[in-house]
């Protein structure tokens, strides 16, 4: 089976096609420009290089969420529209998941925090489970990050992520000694591991609606939190902003 996976929650891009657990091929962009401008040139280059083409593909994996609002609308449109094309199935992926590979194999937990800005993370917990991949023990959440230390049980844990590099200091503070942050090699978010977990939720059947799934954001929008109600008009019309 031909997996082609998407990454697109943060600033960076990632693509890759996967033959059954094989990465095939695999594309990492981390260019500092808009990501419209960069994915689908990017996914050209890559069947290019495959010898392949979409109509090859059979299963779309993508991360869903937490992460940009931008980033994760671009992917989740892309993947939705050569899902229509090829009429072909999808999984969804959560990225702190994906974030989550890079300390597989561990026996520690393993907090993935993406940076939410504003002394927040998005964050959850995880450990090693089937097949090598992670499995949630704690859901994931829009957390902030103080707080969500103070919560953490007595144990060792792996951090890793921009949000566990941004708040270090205070992790290790919080830690005293039982906390481990990932090397800088391991602090990226790989399409290969979307198409591995992607693969396993096919097997498993856990499939999206591919007209209906969206992007799982944590977090309101700028637009949505600043979004003031209306009075109702004089014609009964309900609440708007």
């Amino acid at each position: 089976m031909l997996t082609l996976a998407l990454e697109c929650a943060t600033k960076t891009i990632g693509i890759a096609l996967l033959d059954e657990e094989d990465v095939h091929a695999e594309i990492y962009l981390n260019l500092g420009r808009h990501h419209a401008e960069v994915l689908l040139p990017a996914l050209d280059r890559l069947f290019l290089l495959a010898g392949l083409s979409p109509a090859d593909v059979d299963l779309l994996a993508c991360t869903v969420g937490p992460g940009s609002f931008t980033g994760l609308r671009i992917g989740v449109s892309t993947v939705k529209g050569l899902a229509l094309a090829t009429g072909k199935p999808v999984v969804g992926v959560s990225t702190l998941e994906v974030l989550a590979m890079n300390a597989i194999p561990s026996s520690y937990l393993i907090c993935p925090m993406l940076d939410a800005r504003k002394n927040q993370v998005y964050t959850g917990l995880y450990r090693m489970g089937p097949y090598t991949l992670p499995t949630a023990v704690r859901p994931e959440k829009l957390a902030d990050v103080a707080q969500f230390l103070r919560e953490l049980d007595q144990e060792e844990i792996i951090f890793l992520g921009d949000g566990a590099i941004r708040h270090e200091k205070l992790i290790r503070e919080t830690g005293k000694g039982r906390t481990v942050l990932c090397e800088s090699s391991k602090q990226r978010l790989m399409a290969s591991a979307v198409g591995l977990i992607g693969l396993q939720r096919y097997r498993s059947g856990d499939i999206v609606n591919t007209l209906t799934f969206t992007p799982r954001y944590l977090r309101l929008s700028e637009a949505e939190t600043n979004c003031v109600p209306r009075a109702p008009c004089c014609t009964g019309e309900r609440d708007r902003c």
